[in-house]
């Protein structure tokens, strides 16, 4: 079948879309804060004990981004200003209360994603998406203060139903659809796209491709600069996709360092939130743009 969710919109056929200050790219991090039950696969970098019950050595380096990894991240993003975007499993909210605090005195932007990340969007059974939904959501409000604006399903996981009944509950944009540079609308009404990265993004790059810290900052600066060029017709979103258990490695650090501070530092960047991306292109943009 087709989808039926978004029209299909050329980049170079849409009205200049203008950011704040005269930028060209809007940047932000996308910190995915996680929650891992030790009872049931998930990411492994190391598949031959996936499969066990308990896996101490998946679920222990998984486990390493709560206790250590996020940390030093932490330390990274404030060096260079950058508010978080946390993707945030409900139940991470729960169980890493000294993360929420850190968050809410930075001021960070907190989405929905999932309950955990051990549980997809079609595993949920349909008849109680609805209120599975509205748990997470609750959920989050309750720990950070903030009802989520936006949404990213646990491995970009959505079922049909999802944007609709996301939209009851009052969020108002999804990252799932990694199609574009720059948000648009859905067929959903209040409902945006707004761009994320599978490619940019420490999983891909350094559990998939194998890459070194050098490479990382190499496609960090790549990715900055073209999205730069190609904003001289309108603005761009650059997302950077991140995992404290991945680039929150002791040895992978000192690359993330080097590559915010050339994002941080880099002429007509936004750095900002989703949310915030979210609250502009739907201020500044007509319907249909």
């Amino acid at each position: 079948m087709d989808q039926q969710l978004f029209d299909y919109s050329p980049i170079t056929e849409r009205e200049p879309l203008q950011w704040p200050g005269g930028a060209r790219v809007a940047f932000y991090v996308g910190l995915n804060i996680e929650h891992y039950p030790v009872d049931a696969p998930s990411t492994s970098t190391f598949p031959g004990t996936a499969h066990l019950v308990p896996d101490p050595l998946n679920y222990g380096w998984r486990d390493y981004g709560p206790r250590v990894g996020f940390w030093r991240l932490l330390g990274a993003l404030d060096r260079h200003g950058i508010r978080a975007s946390a993707l945030l499993n409900s139940e991470a909210a729960v169980h890493y209360p000294q993360i929420i605090e850190a968050g809410r005195e930075r001021d960070w932007a907190w989405l929905a994603h999932g309950r955990n990340n051990a549980v997809f969007q079609q595993d949920v059974d349909p008849g109680e998406e609805r209120a599975y939904l509205a748990e997470v959501v609750g959920t989050i409000e309750r720990a950070t203060g903030r009802r989520p604006r936006g949404w990213m399903g646990p491995a970009l996981t959505e079922s049909f139903r999802t944007p609709g009944l996301l939209a009851e509950l009052g969020l108002d944009y999804v990252l799932d659809w990694t199609n574009d540079d720059r948000p648009y609308r859905l067929k959903v009404p209040g409902m945006l796209s707004v761009p994320y990265s599978v490619e940019l993004n420490d999983i891909g790059l350094f559990l998939g491709k194998s890459l070194s810290g050098p490479d990382f900052v190499r496609i960090v600066e790549d990715q900055v600069d073209q999205l730069y060029e190609d904003a001289a017709d309108g603005g761009r979103v650059m997302a950077l996709a991140l995992h404290p258990f991945v680039i929150g490695q002791a040895f992978r650090h000192k690359y993330l360092d080097r590559a915010l501070e050339y994002v941080a530092n880099h002429p007509g960047v936004w750095l900002t939130t989703s949310d915030e991306i979210a609250d502009h292109y739907t201020r500044t943009v007509p319907s249909g743009g």
